[in-house]
Formats: C-alpha cells, structure tokens, sequence
C-alpha cells in the first residue's frame, strides 16, 4: 500500500511539474466555421498574426473549434486564456456572442472581434439570449469590434469586369451572413455602374447566377454549379466563399476563357484564372490592434468600421496580380478616389440598392433581389 502511494504521489507531482512547464501562448486566434488554410478569411487573419508575431517575438497558437457552436467557441477561448493568452482573435460574426460571454469572464484578456460586435441575442426574431437576460449590446472595454466596408471592395471587382468587358457574372457567397451579403450587392452595384457608363441600357445581373452555397468548405456541388454557370455563358464568377472558392477555381481552369474573382486577401497565386480579387484589410487592422495592445493603447470598448477611405479594402495593383486586359490601373484610382471620398456610395442595404439601380436607369427584378436578401418566413 505504501508503494502505492508514493508512486501516486510521484504521479500527481510529474502532472503538476508538467502543468508548469506547460507552454504558453500569449496571442490566439480562434478559427470560425473554415479552416485556418482555407487561404481566405482565417488565413489571411493568421497570416497577419504570424508576421506580427515573427517581428515581435511573441508566441501564437490557434485553436480549432469542435463545432460550430457557442459552448463550442466558448470552450475554444477558455483554452485559450487558460494557455496564456493574453490576447484573442476571433475572425467572423459567429463569434458575436461568445466574445459577449468572454469579455465579462475574462476582463483582463483583450479581444479582438473581427466582422462582428458582440451580443448576447440568439434569435433576431424572438430576441431570445443565451443567458435569459435582456439583449445586451455592450461591447466591453477589453474588446475592439472590426468592421469592413466589403461592399466597396465587391463594388471596385464588379466595376472592373464590366469594364474589362466581362458583361455576364455570376456570384457565390459561402452563406448569406452581413459580410458576404455586402461583398455581393456591392459586386452587382458596381457592375451596373460601369455597364451605365459603357451605355449598356439592356444589362441585367441575372438572378439564376446569384448563389449562397450555404458552406464554405469545397465542394464537387461548387464546382459543377460553376461549370454549369460557364457553360451557360457566364464569363467571371465572383466566389466570396472562403474555402469552396477553390472549387469555382477548378471549374474555371478546366475550360477555356473564363475567370474568378477571389475574396479577402489577393488569392491570383492560387489559379492562373483569377483576374482581381476583393480584398480587406485583415493581417493589417489587426496587427494594428495588437500593436495598439503591446503600446498600451488597446482602443476597446468601441466598434470601427474599415473602408476604402482606411486603406482597408479594395482590389490588388500589383502586377503579377493584375490580369485585366484593358481596365488599367489609373482607370481603378480614379474610380477607387470617387469611392473613397463619397461621390460614389456603394449600396449595402435593399432599400440603398434599389435607389442606387433606380438613379442608373436600371431595374432590379424582385427575383434578384430575394436571392440576395433571402426572405424568411
């Protein structure tokens, strides 16, 4: 019996040694519902922390949730802060109430709430909670909400098919969540927009190729939709997808003429059919945030909203990412200056749009508009 307890003892010692001399990571990101190498949303955001990591020697660690759900997240960041962090990134407006938890739970740990502002709501219809408590919209001190104006950045991409002479597009969202949503009537807005310049009086942004694929993972579902829209006629498909965004790159590598427009971050290294891509800026506001955090000066408590006029969102001018064969660069600042200081108020709401199409001269059929405002019922 004596020897039993000694080596017990012996065990709950080595435990607690090893407990200590657990590693810690100071800066987390938590993954929303794709991956970290989805080389879209969650890539580009860890991408960003990475180099600010690199350059600061500080420790990082992401952590996948089990599930898409809120105990899920939760117990994501509690793993998180219990691994030191002292900063937590949550990419995505998934994350909304569980940073509303956490930011209480953990005062001291500073949050970083990318697409989304934190709440305790569940359902926007009965304005139930997770807590039972009246819905609370408090953003607490220790959290910073990021917004981007991601309409502008589909706007400038639908802008500068039509006037590279792609007149047939064609739009797949991941799901119909605010940032997707505003990245495709931003996209149609500024295809009208560029179609009424060029005098196209009969243009119309058909609704049959307004699509949320209802995932963002890849898909063979994906792909055969998109070889069915360029086998239809439609020349350049912007995929706001994440991940299944590669599955409309594989479709339009396997045929002849026909182009993508990426999301996020500038993916023209991922398919020579890419031709631009609607970018935000993600490594760059939050390695802004966690400068701000290390500087003392972490500006919580508040929401922002990054646009063109931030340097925040827009397309990519480099050259190798450059692929429109008669759209120029000095057409896109001219265009991207108007954006950015106000002539031009890109649309984001059903009511904006419709007014936005009306003053063009153009029509937005009802059909259009239910696919991209889905009605619930």
């Amino acid at each position: 019996m004596k020897k039993v307890l000694v080596a017990l003892v012996l065990v709950v010692f080595a435990a607690v040694l090893f407990a200590c001399g657990a590693e810690q990571f100071e800066i987390a990101m938590i993954t929303d519902s794709g991956d970290i190498d989805d080389r879209s949303f969650n890539q580009g955001t860890w991408e960003g922390i990475q180099e600010f990591a690199e350059e600061n020697d500080k420790s990082i660690k992401y952590y996948k949730p089990t599930e898409v759900s809120f105990d899920a997240y939760v117990a994501a960041i509690d793993l998180a802060v219990e691994s030191g962090a002292k900063v937590v990134v949550t990419p995505g407006f998934l994350f909304e109430n569980s940073v509303h938890k956490a930011q209480s739970t953990y005062p001291d740990v500073k949050f970083i709430l990318i697409d989304g502002a934190p709440h305790n709501v569940t359902n926007w219809d009965t304005m139930d909670t997770y807590d039972d408590e009246d819905p609370d919209f408090t953003i607490g001190e220790n959290t910073l909400s990021i917004f981007f104006q991601e309409e502008q950045s589909g706007f400038l991409a639908g802008y500068a098919a039509v006037k590279d002479g792609l007149t047939n597009l064609g739009f797949m969202g991941g799901m119909a969540v605010p940032a997707v949503v505003r990245f495709g009537v931003g996209f149609v807005a500024g295809a009208y927009y560029a179609a009424e310049e060029a005098n196209l009086t009969t243009f119309s942004f058909a609704a049959n190729r307004y699509l949320y694929l209802n995932t963002f993972a890849p898909s063979d579902s994906a792909k055969t939709t998109a070889a069915a829209w360029y086998a239809g006629g439609v020349q350049a498909i912007h995929a706001a997808a994440g991940g299944a965004g590669n599955s409309v790159m594989a479709a339009a590598q396997e045929t002849t003429g026909k182009w993508v427009v990426g999301v996020d971050v500038d993916q023209s290294n991922l398919s020579a059919r890419v031709i631009t891509s609607a970018m935000k800026g993600l490594a760059v506001s939050v390695q802004t945030a966690l400068t701000d955090f290390y500087n003392d000066e972490f500006d919580g408590g508040q929401s922002i909203t990054l646009g063109v006029a931030d340097d925040a969102v827009g397309l990519p001018t480099e050259t190798a990412s450059w692929r429109f064969t008669t759209f120029t660069t000095a057409q896109y600042n001219t265009i991207r200056t108007a954006v950015g200081n106000g002539t031009i108020v890109v649309p984001k709401t059903e009511a904006e749009f419709v007014a936005f199409l009306t003053t063009l001269g153009y029509t937005a059929s009802t059909d259009l508009l239910n696919t991209i405002w889905p009605k619930t019922t």
